[in-house]
């Protein structure tokens, strides 16, 4: 797997990455200790509704970005996002108002909606090699669980010395490094021809939907979709409601809503280890579909956890969920890259991924406020039910729009298509008078909707 950083580019570009998410990560405690400052026993619906916040500009912002994101040059995108963001935390140890939190948020997520779908679009056409783009499917996998296990953990050691305001300075340097690496590294520049397959007269606003198109047309897109709504059902209840699953139910101290999130790191991180053998051997589709499966198994148990009397095993047993849900989260997360890259043409990855980024987060825009609110005014076992049952409809929801057989080429018919068209250059004239051959199909400027099975 760490062949892949013989490549300097992408070395320098998941050196940025990296550097980025352990700053992310101080702040992710920091604001989760804010909240519970400034709201108390509220905390958990004060986080939920800045993680609404936070999703509202991740849905409206990167589909903008995936539209730009063709026109222009990709460092100056992501420099300009991490420069932004490293402003923005230079403000957040000044926040004393729950508007103020929900503020910083709106502008920090809004430069992370520019920045993420950027980075992964460049990704490809860096490691254009099947094996190599898996490799480093697993190793981006890794930088988010590294940060869910290391920077709890640095946070905790801060903790011990400085107030957890200051944990904010850390963000900042993250970002400000994260800008130097890009600068540093040599992109790749997308050919001077390669226009959007999906572009249709219009402008920027058609640009910024091409990607919801091609989610709507391809299965295994919709299918993708659904997986993210049970990712988003489990991963709400940690990241939402662990600081009051620890503070208040359990009364351990702010050190303990570290070892918890660190719990979750831990679980994803061993599974994205494994995951490029696995995906040697095994599909996507049976990867993803079995770890969404599992969710509301470990959900119910969680209800069942947070029912009981909060002793010693008790905390275990959250741990050990805890760190289940991350397990299984990478497993349909990290696919994920692929099933979108195996879905669209070159030229549309940008807006693909942008599209994925939105929509993904669209899903974390339901269920964070869920969670919070439920928490606040159900109480925690049922807030795991709730979430369990939603996961479970999205894992079955999955399972019955993507195809058991999904091979990449597919043999389909062209109607509107005149005779000499390049496309057709090795079709073959059927009777009644269309074109017939079979390819790798995407959706596209010639191929508009998905072909009915034979």
């Amino acid at each position: 797997m760490l062949s892949v950083l013989r490549n300097r580019t992408y070395r320098h570009l998941f050196g940025a990455q990296v550097v980025a998410l352990v700053g992310t990560g101080l702040a992710t405690v920091a604001l989760a200790l804010l909240a519970y400052d400034l709201a108390g026993a509220d905390a958990g619906a004060v986080l939920g509704t800045a993680l609404a916040v936070k999703m509202v500009a991740y849905v409206a912002i990167a589909p903008v970005a995936g539209a730009l994101a063709g026109r222009v040059p990709p460092r100056a995108l992501l420099v300009a996002a991490d420069l932004t963001r490293a402003g923005v935390a230079l403000a957040l140890p000044f926040v004393t108002q729950v508007w103020q939190v929900y503020l910083a948020v709106l502008l920090l997520q809004a430069a992370s909606a520019a920045f993420t779908p950027t980075f992964q679009a460049v990704i490809p056409r860096v490691l254009p090699a099947e094996r190599d783009y898996t490799h480093a499917l697993s190793m981006s996998r890794l930088a988010y669980d590294l940060e869910s296990l290391f920077s709890p953990a640095l946070a905790a050691l801060l903790l011990t010395l400085v107030p957890y305001g200051l944990l904010f300075a850390g963000t900042t340097a993250g970002f400000l490094a994260s800008a130097a690496l890009v600068v540093s590294a040599v992109l790749p520049k997308a050919p001077a021809a390669d226009r959007p397959a999906t572009d249709r007269p219009g402008g920027g606003h058609r640009r910024a939907a091409a990607g919801s198109r091609l989610f709507r047309a391809t299965p295994r897109l919709r299918a993708l979709l659904a997986l993210d709504l049970a990712v988003a059902a489990a991963g709400a209840i940690v990241f939402v409601d662990t600081v009051v699953v620890v503070r208040a139910h359990f009364h351990r101290p702010a050190g303990a809503v570290s070892l918890a999130l660190g719990a979750y790191g831990a679980g994803s991180m061993l599974t994205a280890l494994a995951l490029p053998r696995v995906l040697a051997r095994v599909s996507d589709r049976a990867v993803m579909l079995s770890a969404a499966l599992a969710l509301p198994v470990v959900l119910a148990a969680t209800a069942a956890t947070t029912a009981a009397a909060p002793g010693t095993a008790a905390w275990a047993v959250l741990l050990a969920a805890w760190a289940l849900i991350g397990a299984a989260s990478s497993a349909v997360l990290t696919p994920g890259g692929r099933v979108v890259r195996r879905s669209a043409a070159d030229a549309d990855l940008p807006a693909a991924f942008a599209a994925q980024f939105s929509l993904s987060h669209s899903c974390w825009l339901l269920t964070y406020p869920l969670a919070g609110w439920l928490a606040a005014g159900a109480g925690l076992p049922v807030t795991a039910l709730v979430l369990g049952a939603l996961a479970l409809a999205a894992a079955l929801g999955a399972a019955a729009l993507w195809p058991r057989h999904d091979p990449d080429a597919l043999p389909h018919l062209h109607t509107d298509l005149p005779a000499g068209h390049p496309h057709l250059a090795e079709a073959h004239p059927t009777p009644a008078g269309a074109w017939s051959h079979r390819h790798r199909y995407v959706i596209d400027r010639d191929h508009r909707r998905w072909p009915q099975p034979a």
